[in-house]
């Protein structure tokens, strides 16, 4: 009796912990669905547990997340595609809900589900399914049908598929903006699957429509559409269609449309394809860069070196270059910073000449800005300049001002710049960059923010294998050592971290005969911070130096520190005791 009541015994617990009034229990008994429907086999779930399910009305959202989400890929324990049907109606349900995300999910699994079954099933079950939400009283029904319509329409008989235009035609005439919002958002994806002949006829129509909605979150969806009409439409209907209504949304009243605009003008320059035509959104391009809402001004000035590859270097001057002028002085600061962070890569589309003329003034500008985040934006893409007007002129223009900008208050952007000066010390080469910035880099030793202190160290060490350990000897090694006896131990823990990473670059001999010596003399040092930091750096020596200098010169200076009052000192000294040992054993 007991063998024929255990295959009971999964969808007894299933049913109990569903009902439980403990979320907890109910989320964990949906998770586990797919080892419930393998313990009951394809035949009981399909005759008890999605029945189950579909009656089941949970009122929490969490938990019919997870049913919607469990329920997508539900196919294999049904009996595979040819019963795929059977999971159609607890999604119905679900698509109905007031829950968006609830909603999102059980249109995701439907579409997951609705890609698998065969053409005849979706005939007989699927796009009755489409057509009953589509025509449901409440709102919620109506906006879920409008993203699995892209999913019935290609498997309907021709007669269907004219009904199917039809209803969507409706979706996006409703009376709740909601509904039509969803229509917008989804008519890409329903084009993608309409024949070309019905697309002029049917399509842009329904798009006519929803541009000239009442309602500004219809429109800037239709934005969006604009870019996916234009890859599926011959240019000449592109031309005649999509390019007057981008230029009209670029003048919209509504300002969160014409961002959208902002936001998507080069990839609708991309769906106009003819290039004359490109040409015919400057004048909307333009417009939007000098647009009274700052965040449309911020969207249009992100794009600027996009849409400048897009024309020639001739229109782009012309056209584009005194718009820029005018942003690298506007009146707010996210526009400029938005502008700083593309305009470099404005000097390879403009050409040497244009960028030494035009450009470099407006680096400058933006490079001696008062806002930290636009400094910071303009040096880290100096390399894009270099490349285009060489290190000399660079040099000459720019370095005075990243020189001043390494003092800078902002600690941000002196770190901005700390970073960058491997990278220019090997475009300036050793004599230029000992002239001009070798001091600072010493300088950073000293910050008074640790992250400074920290990256100035990975500099030197960036900058002895850049230049080679006789430079470094020459230049890095003897203001280090000086600087390892400065009063304040949070400079001196600097300089036992530059020289645990100098270290490896400079080799044995000088490691030995240089850096050594202050480390080890470090260890008699007051502050017991110092002193467990001398024990991990003398552990990362020992596999640099030889064994008779480890045995000599290191383990004392260890065993010493292992005798500490501190703990931290005793701990950190047994560890790179134990570094010792196993270096001998090996």
């Amino acid at each position: 009796m007991s063998t024929m009541e255990e295959p009971l015994y999964p969808i007894a617990v299933l049913i109990d912990e569903l009902k439980n009034d403990d979320i907890q229990l109910r989320l964990n008994s949906i998770r586990r669905l797919s080892t419930i429907a393998r313990a009951l086999g394809e035949e009981r779930t399909r005759k008890e547990l999605i029945p189950f399910l579909s009656e089941n009305n949970d009122d929490d959202d969490e938990a019919l997340l997870a049913l919607a989400e469990e329920l997508g890929v539900f196919i294999p324990y049904v009996g595979g595609v040819e019963y795929a049907h059977v999971l159609l109606p607890p999604l119905e349900t679900l698509c109905t809900v007031e829950e968006t995300c609830v909603r999102d999910k059980a249109v995701e699994s439907l579409c997951r589900i609705g890609s698998q079954m065969r053409e005849t099933d979706l005939v007989d079950w699927f796009i009755p399914l489409v057509k009953r939400l589509a025509a449901g009283e409440w709102f919620t029904s109506r906006v879920s049908a409008c993203g699995i319509f892209h999913i019935a329409y290609p498997s309907a008989p021709d007669m269907l598929k004219t009904e199917l235009r039809s209803i969507y035609s409706r979706l996006c005439q409703d009376d709740m903006p909601m509904v039509r919002r969803s229509a917008a958002s989804n008519l890409g994806k329903f084009a993608a699957t309409v024949e070309s002949v019905h697309l002029n006829a049917d399509i842009l129509s329904i798009f006519e429509d929803l541009t000239q909605d009442d309602q500004d979150s219809v429109r800037l969806l239709a934005v969006e559409v604009c870019a996916a009409l234009g890859k599926l439409l011959e240019p000449q209907d592109c031309v005649a269609h999509i390019l007057p209504v981008i230029v009209n949304f670029s003048q919209d009243k509504s300002w969160r449309v014409r961002y959208m605009v902002a936001n998507q003008l080069y990839e609708l320059c991309e769906a106009v394809r003819p290039e004359p035509t490109r040409m015919d959104l400057v004048p909307a391009y333009v417009r939007l860069l000098r647009d009274n809402e700052a965040e449309v001004r911020i969207a249009a000035a992100g794009k600027v070196t996009k849409f400048c590859r897009i024309l020639s270097p001739e229109h782009a001057i012309q056209h584009i270059l005194p718009c820029v002028k005018e942003l690298s002085s506007d009146s707010s600061q996210h526009v400029r910073s938005a502008l700083a962070s593309v305009i470099m890569g404005m000097a390879p589309v403009l050409g040497k000449d244009a960028t030494i003329e035009q450009l470099l003034p407006i680096f400058l500008s933006l490079l001696k800005d008062e806002f930290p985040d636009v400094r910071l934006n303009i040096i880290s893409k100096l390399d894009q300049v270099n490349q285009v007007i060489g290190i000399d002129l660079l040099s000459q223009s720019l370095l005075p001002a990243i020189v001043e900008l390494a003092e800078d208050r902002h600690w941000r952007v002196r770190l901005a710049i700390i970073e960058y000066i491997p990278l220019l010390a090997s475009q300036l080469g050793v004599g230029f960059f000992d002239d001009k910035l070798g001091a600072l880099c010493m300088q950073w030793l000293q910050d008074k923010v640790y992250s400074i202190r920290d990256a100035a160290a990975n500099n030197l060490k960036r900058l002895a294998e850049e230049f080679g350990p006789e430079w470094a000897m020459q230049h890095i090694i003897p203001q280090v050592l000086e600087m390892s006896t400065n009063p304040h131990y949070l400079y001196r823990m600097t300089i036992l971290h530059a020289v645990s990473l100098l270290a490896p670059v400079m080799g044995s001999e000088i490691t030995c005969s240089k850096l050594l010596p202050v480390v080890v003399n470090a260890s008699k040092d007051r502050v017991s911070n110092i002193k467990f930091n001398v024990a991990k750096v003398l552990q990362s020596i020992v596999p640099i130096v030889d064994q008779s200098v480890a045995e000599k010169t290191i383990r004392p200076c260890l065993v010493e520190l292992s005798e500490d009052p501190d703990v931290d000192v005793r701990f950190f000294a047994n560890q790179a005791l134990q570094t010792i040992d196993s270096v001998m054993v090996s």
